[in-house]
């Protein structure tokens, strides 16, 4: 229905009725010229009728327009630009979303406290006999010992790379220092559960000698360095790395940390037989 058309509309069929009224115009002038008089006087009647309808209906568009100009407020034109310009408005007068400063979160996770003193009490170091050895299965540099620590007849399996520097025969049923709370691993297959201590150069190696009164299972002490051992050393603690670097022999052929000498408790000190001033490992 045309009552239900918008204001818009309106003014658009009213265009398009005037532009038909100018083009019947101008084939009325076409006519006149190509025809003959008889068929002109019939065509521009014809013409003339329809051109009739179409004003009839753009009078009709145009009353019908000015009252719905009337009945609704007039709505300015908004061109393209003024829209992108009115949209950069809003969009500056909303207020930006604010991020709270968080602090962020440390993903690494906090190392396990480490106790500062580390020192030869961390280290469980005793009296050991060499009960049993032999030569490793897969290792030509390594012998396998069976070492009594004092432990109610357990005997422990330690794998000493030895081969080169002392012989078999320098090994069996001797009397050794052993470092007990070292990590079991294994080496080349066979598990060693302990370190027998020496004093070593590139060039030799030597055992290190408990005082001959000295039990199996005695505990070997530092004047001065009191404490309990740690329960494991590792490659991660680091223990014995940062105390072997104080581990060597002086020039009474003693064994020292920190140049004190290493004792079983009213059994006298530990030696070396030859290897003065030299690391012990």
């Amino acid at each position: 229905m045309i009552q239900t058309l918008t204001v818009e509309e309106l003014k658009k069929r009213s265009a398009q009725a005037q532009e038909l009224i100018e083009k019947l115009q101008k084939q009325i002038q076409q006519i006149k010229l190509q025809t003959s008089p008889a068929s002109v006087s019939e065509k521009v009647t014809q013409l003339q009728k329809e051109n009739e309808q179409l004003r009839t209906e753009v009078e009709k568009f145009k009353k019908e327009l000015e009252n719905a100009e009337k009945n609704q407020p007039s709505q300015p034109v908004i061109s393209e630009s003024t829209k992108t310009e009115k949209k950069k408005s809003e969009s500056k007068q909303k207020p930006a979303k604010q991020t709270e400063n968080k602090p962020k979160q440390e993903s690494k996770k906090t190392p396990a406290p480490v106790d500062e003193k580390v020192d030869f009490s961390k280290l469980d170091v005793r009296v050991g006999k060499i009960v049993e050895v032999g030569k490793h299965p897969d290792a030509d540099s390594l012998y396998v010992e069976k070492i009594d620590l004092g432990e109610g007849g357990r005997l422990r399996n330690v794998c000493s790379g030895l081969v080169k520097h002392i012989p078999l025969e320098g090994m069996q049923n001797k009397m050794v220092v052993v470092l007990c709370n070292l990590k079991p691993s294994k080496l080349r297959g066979v598990l060693s559960e302990a370190m027998v201590l020496c004093a070593s150069t590139p060039e030799k190696v030597e055992l290190l000698v408990p005082p001959a009164d000295a039990q199996v299972g005695d505990s070997i002490i530092v004047e001065g360095f009191v404490g309990q051992p740690a329960p494991e050393i590792n490659q991660k603690n680091n223990i014995f790395g940062l105390v072997q670097v104080d581990l060597k022999t002086d020039d009474n052929l003693n064994a020292t940390y920190q140049g004190k000498v290493w004792q079983v408790s009213g059994k006298g000190p530990v030696t070396t037989s030859t290897l003065k001033n030299v690391p012990i490992k």
